[in-house]
């Protein structure tokens, strides 16, 4: 069996992992051009343009995504310092189902007949129109912190999205969330806009991952798709013996997006005791004949064969020492 991880954000972190370290070390490194996870799932999976994550969103959920346009209309929290709108993604801060379900009825009230938003997770939102809606912009994550403004060339647009903030703000959710001292949820990040692609094709056999949109490529591509679930351990016993299985840990790419390097280390041991320790274990007793890491953002893939394992004078290095070139 080939298991390849793709981990966006790995070498942000400033911590120890030695299973990690050792495949890191042990294993043929190719550098590659930097990409964003967005921008690396749509070249794997053989897309000619941008990810469509909206209508893949929708696609893996069960939604007729192609009928209307869809794009991201992820929930975020925009907070005014001094001239500039700063953005922190949802994904950033804890949002409960049950109120992203209430702030999507209540913007789906509004606008009933005009589009609709879907809250397929609490992170994860999706807006269907029957027209075309241009919003060229990355995710949300790759502009934390940043100023805020998707970039909307249509005034009416921004009108809409001045009015969903207002809606957003206003709602009772929102209310409970700053008496509580939560950030409240006062606005939509539009991204990933585009057509369901005809089709797509991937070497995998499988994709195992949390992100809607991965799941939604590999439900296009006909291949088999789940959540990684609680670890490796986990995730080999429900595994087949071979073929080449993709699994994408989306676990730190929110703590690299703030800079905060105490959530970056504990997403490292998480990543670390749940899935590099074990995926090295079974690759020492040969479950696993091969382990690729993909570092889109860092342009760093790394392979791993049992064989390599004995290569004893090529000694662990710090994360650091592989550097990191941001996408």
């Amino acid at each position: 069996m080939h298991v390849e991880l793709v981990v966006p954000a790995l070498l942000a972190a400033r911590a120890g992992a030695p299973a990690l370290e050792l495949l890191l070390a042990r294993g043929r490194r190719e550098r590659l051009p930097p990409a964003t996870l967005e921008d690396w799932l749509a070249a794997a999976f053989g897309l000619a343009g941008p990810l469509p994550a909206g209508a893949l969103t929708a696609h893996a959920l069960g939604e007729q995504a192609a009928e209307g346009r869809w794009l991201r209309a992820d929930p975020v929290h925009l907070r005014a310092d001094r001239d500039v709108v700063l953005l922190l993604p949802g994904a950033c801060f804890e949002i409960a189902r049950e109120e992203a379900d209430a702030l999507c009825a209540e913007l789906n009230r509004l606008y009933a007949g005009e589009l609709s938003l879907h809250a397929f997770t609490a992170e994860a939102w999706c807006l269907r129109a029957d027209s075309a809606i241009a919003a060229d912009a990355r995710p949300a994550l790759d502009v934390a912190g940043r100023e805020g403004g998707a970039r909307l060339p249509d005034k009416r647009l921004r009108a809409l999205l001045a009015e969903m903030q207002m809606a957003l703000y206003q709602h009772a959710v929102n209310t409970a969330r700053e008496a509580r001292g939560a950030p409240v949820v006062n606005g939509v990040w539009l991204w990933g806009a585009g057509a369901l692609p005809a089709a797509a094709t991937v070497p995998w056999h499988s994709l195992s991952a949390a992100d809607p949109a991965a799941l939604g490529l590999a439900k296009l591509a006909g291949v088999r798709h789940r959540a990684p679930g609680e670890g490796a351990s986990e995730w080999l016993e429900r595994a087949p013996e071979d073929g080449r299985h993709l699994v994408l840990l989306d676990l730190l790419r929110a703590a690299a997006a703030l800079g905060d390097g105490e959530a970056l280390a504990r997403g490292l041991a998480t990543l670390e005791a749940r899935w590099f320790a074990s995926l090295l274990s079974a690759l020492r007793a040969g479950r696993v004949g091969m382990i690729t890491v993909h570092v889109p953002d860092a342009g760093l893939r790394a392979e791993t064969m049992r064989g390599d394992l004995r290569r004893f004078w090529r000694r662990r290095q710090p994360l650091a020492r592989y550097g990191i070139t941001p996408a």
